[in-house]
């Protein structure tokens, strides 16, 4: 495998490096006007607002390499808050799997960033075990829309959404993946109810959302009615590899270094101390391993191959070592990581306490890691269960 830039992808890192230091924040500046200016430059060079969608829908057609390159400049520079689920998750199932009317009802308004959508995957007992869920959906007997009762939980930021995407259960056939049907409805109307979980970390982002006869036309239905099970997987397949968060881990152990090498041990540093200076080494190994199972992904793909169980390991391992930073970085901030952002000890230290206890859920969402091991074991090591 040759992971060496090719001059092309040099000069595409260079041009990449100048966009965004040409279009970054500066203080002081009106945030929704930045904001808004930057997704526009981003779009005038060619699709780079949708990074990931293909040339035909307006994208930029990047290679995977190209891909790999905005990841790692763009975790490293500040970007305008985006919600990932219109562009990033919904947006590719529009593409492969929505008929053209849709396409062109709902993915101007998710490029133009006009319309916030959350997803209705969880359920409360169908977590991780996704296949169980029982959110019903009841087509009428014209035929012409679905009457959906059920509940969804830890469901993001569906306090802000416009819509949501949402599995729901047309048919129980006995085997849990089939009967699956894939659901578009708006979030502001009669019969949705959302409820804020707050976080061990103190945070409003996950929901709880009831959903009481509330009607969907046929016509906001993904697919086929039944075959929901395999669009939801694309999707997961995608969002996996996005929460393994290689390039934002690379950054963060980065600052983690320097933050260690600023804490004052008698006459030397934390990051002088061999214990911690071992830690932070086993760090580094498992992160440059991760990285490498990711190029080879990369690899594969520049060469027409499909993203498979590489999503899982990267997800499984990537979420893991995010925790081990933010435990790391407790560690580091000492006493004052207790101090829950009061105006003591090291800056860096504040929200230490907060962002470990966040990171807590990182192993659940979008597939808890348990869940991850039985896709490679199946995968992987060819190990079948007799379970459906």
């Amino acid at each position: 495998m040759d992971i060496d830039l090719s001059p092309d992808d040099l000069k595409f890192r260079a041009e990449v490096r100048e966009f965004l230091s040409s279009s970054a924040y500066k203080p002081g500046a009106d945030y929704g006007k930045w904001r808004d200016e930057w997704f526009a430059k981003a779009k005038a060079k060619g699709g780079w607002d949708v990074p990931k969608w293909p040339k035909e829908f307006g994208g930029p057609g990047w290679t995977p390499t190209q891909h790999y390159i905005w990841e790692q400049e763009t975790a490293q520079a500040t970007l305008p808050w985006d919600m990932p689920f219109g562009i990033g998750m919904l947006a590719p199932i529009l593409m492969g799997y929505g008929s053209k009317e849709q396409q062109e009802r709902f993915l101007p308004d998710i490029r133009a960033r006009k319309v916030n959508w959350c997803q209705g995957y969880s359920e409360p007992g169908a977590g991780s075990d996704l296949a169980s869920l029982k959110t019903k959906a009841v087509l009428s007997e014209d035929g012409k829309y679905y009457t959906v009762n059920g509940t969804k939980i830890w469901t993001t930021a569906a306090h802000m959404a416009d819509w949501i995407f949402c599995l729901t259960r047309t048919q129980d056939t006995g085997v849990r993946q089939e009967g699956i049907t894939f659901l578009l409805f708006p979030m502001k109307q009669p019969g949705i109810e959302v409820k804020p979980i707050i976080t061990l970390g103190g945070a409003h982002s996950v929901n709880t959302v009831y959903i009481t006869d509330v009607k969907v036309p046929v016509e906001n239905r993904i697919g086929e009615e039944g075959k929901g099970w395999t669009y939801a997987k694309g999707l997961l397949q995608h969002e996996r590899t996005g929460l393994a968060g290689i390039s934002r881990s690379l950054v963060a152990l980065e600052k983690l270094k320097e933050h260690a090498a600023s804490v004052k041990r008698g006459n030397a540093t934390l990051m002088d101390e061999p214990a911690f200076r071992a830690k932070v080494a086993a760090l580094e190994v498992d992160l440059m391993a991760l990285e490498f199972t990711e190029l080879r992904s990369l690899a594969a793909a520049a060469k027409g191959g499909a993203l498979g169980p590489e999503s899982s390991i990267m997800k499984l391992k990537g979420t893991e070592i995010q925790q081990r930073i933010a435990k790391l970085t407790v560690e580091a901030g000492g006493i004052y990581a207790a101090g829950w952002g009061m105006p003591i000890g090291a800056k860096f230290a504040r929200g230490g306490m907060a962002s470990y206890l966040a990171s807590r859920a990182y192993t659940i969402y979008g597939g808890a890691s348990e869940v991850q091991k039985d896709v490679i074991a199946k995968n992987v090591l060819g190990i079948r269960s007799s379970q459906k």
